[in-house]
């Protein structure tokens, strides 16, 4: 089994910050691309940011510049440092990972999600 537990989320005002952390555990030969995607009441589940195994990193528009997507391989764990805060951030953030198993399957998988307010 693989799981993939996220901490960091909470209410924060506009302009303020947080840091969103994602640990993936269990049978794991390797974890590949990581990402963060979130959605917002009514609306579809949108991505973040997603990152490679060897550190390339993609972004959407609307985080470019605020957002920044990291990863410790050792610890098959992607972090999420969300700054200059919107009240439009406000969501529940999915983590994301592509991972290949001990028994040589390859699978996505996809965290609980954690909540993001942003007050105005």
């Amino acid at each position: 089994q693989v799981q993939l537990v996220e901490s960091g989320g909470g209410l924060v005002q506009v302009g303020g910050s947080l840091r969103l952390s994602c640990a993936a555990s269990g049978s794991i030969f390797s974890v590949n691309a990581m990402g963060w995607y979130r959605q917002a009441p009514g609306k579809q589940r949108e991505v973040v940011a997603t990152i490679t195994r060897g550190g390339s990193a993609y972004y959407a528009d609307s985080v470019k510049g605020r957002f920044t997507i990291s990863r410790d391989n050792a610890k098959n764990t992607v972090y999420l440092q969300m700054n200059s805060l919107k009240t439009e951030d406000t969501a529940v953030y999915f983590c994301n990972a592509r991972i290949l198993k001990t028994s040589l399957s390859v699978s996505d998988y996809w965290g609980q999600g954690t909540q993001v307010t942003v007050s105005s």
